[in-house]
């Protein structure tokens, strides 16, 4: 996954790590993690954690030499995305999903609707989900 989301979405160099989001309440489940709660630094990426040796393989797309810079996703917090990963969570058994920042290589980061359309339609994106709105190139 790290390799197509490099190449169709980020035209970036491919050692580039992704970070995951993560539910919450899962999250010691992958990464070795200190206690904290719904303001802690692993709610903002600012945690670097260990991956658990046993998850590896399972989470490479997002696991960098061991380590990963996690967002925890709480559902009192963030409702639509924490719903997102659950269902994603329950079609594949990992209740977590890639997380980079929204832009492609040499752009700003998407800060508007018209951005993010702009960059779905000038990328490799299948699906862009916007709010409770899905747009699929299909």
């Amino acid at each position: 996954m790290k390799d197509i989301v490099n190449n169709k979405v980020k035209f970036r160099e491919p050692f580039r790590p992704f970070a995951p989001s993560v539910l919450a309440e899962a999250a010691s489940e992958y990464f070795d993690l200190p206690p904290a709660g719904p303001a802690g630094p692993e709610r903002f990426m600012l945690l670097v954690a260990p991956v658990h040796e046993s998850k590896q393989d399972e989470i490479a797309a997002v696991s960098h030499m061991g380590t990963a810079r996690l967002q925890t996703v709480h559902a009192e917090i963030s409702p639509l995305y924490h719903n997102l990963i659950t269902r994603d969570g329950e079609a594949t058994g990992i209740t977590m999903v890639l997380n980079t920042s929204c832009n492609v290589r040499g752009e700003p980061i998407v800060n508007s609707p018209h951005d993010a359309l702009n960059s779905f339609g000038n990328s490799g994106i299948d699906t862009l989900v916007m709010g409770s709105y899905i747009i699929d190139k299909r």
